[in-house]
């Protein structure tokens, strides 16, 4: 885990949320092999990452890579290499969210999940040793600050207790609760249901309810 005592902002949160992506595609690839898990939950599961890495990838794109190379020009080829990723993820994210979800399509959406999966692990993979560089040496913690606001402003609603939950999954309580700071005050009033309905949801795909 990353030390928020010495780590910018910047980095914590996109670690963080970078492990929750990994943790995320991994769950709903074995969720869907289980059978005893409803079609209900693997589909608000498999809506929250495609809604969520889709917005991910855009607000990079579109907003964090031009931060960066304004300030580090020499980036531009590698930081639009990694664009190219995206939009190989993004293909397999559209494939995943067309899959009908139900007792015959389980094959089809663990294919489709798997697939996500593996180009999401070998991304990140690939990107955090330019990115984590990138963010402490040529983005301020006021040029992060507002990047991430819009980020939460533009934020998809889809499965949004899921996120939650994954993130107290993957971050220490120090992480987790200095992304959470940056939501709006009313927001976080539905932080603690959220978390309970998180999960209720979580035990569900993973079989934790089953009989044994």
């Amino acid at each position: 885990m990353t030390d928020i005592r010495t780590e910018p902002t910047a980095v914590v949160e996109t670690d963080l949320t970078h492990k929750m992506h990994r943790a995320a595609t991994t769950l709903l690839t074995e969720a869907a092999g289980r059978p005893s898990v409803p079609a209900g939950a693997l589909a608000e599961l498999r809506d929250f990452l495609v809604a969520n890495l889709h917005h991910h990838h855009e607000s990079e794109d579109g907003q964090l890579w031009p931060l960066i190379t304004a300030a580090a020009p020499e980036t531009a080829a590698e930081l639009a290499a990694l664009s190219e990723d995206h939009d190989l993820l993004d293909t397999a994210l559209d494939a995943l969210a067309g899959v009908p979800i139900g007792d015959t399509g389980r094959a089809a959406l663990a294919e489709a999940a798997s697939a996500v999966r593996d180009l999401v692990h070998d991304h990140l993979e690939r990107e955090e040793p330019l990115l984590f560089p990138a963010l402490r040496a040529h983005v301020s913690p006021e040029a992060w600050a507002e990047f991430s606001q819009q980020v939460v402003a533009t934020a998809p609603m889809e499965g949004a207790h899921l996120m939650i939950g994954l993130f107290d999954e993957v971050g220490s309580p120090e992480e987790v609760e200095l992304v959470l700071s940056g939501l709006p005050e009313q927001a976080r009033a539905f932080v603690p249901g959220m978390r309970q309905a998180a999960r209720g949801s979580l035990a569900v795909l993973r079989g934790e309810n089953d009989a044994t």
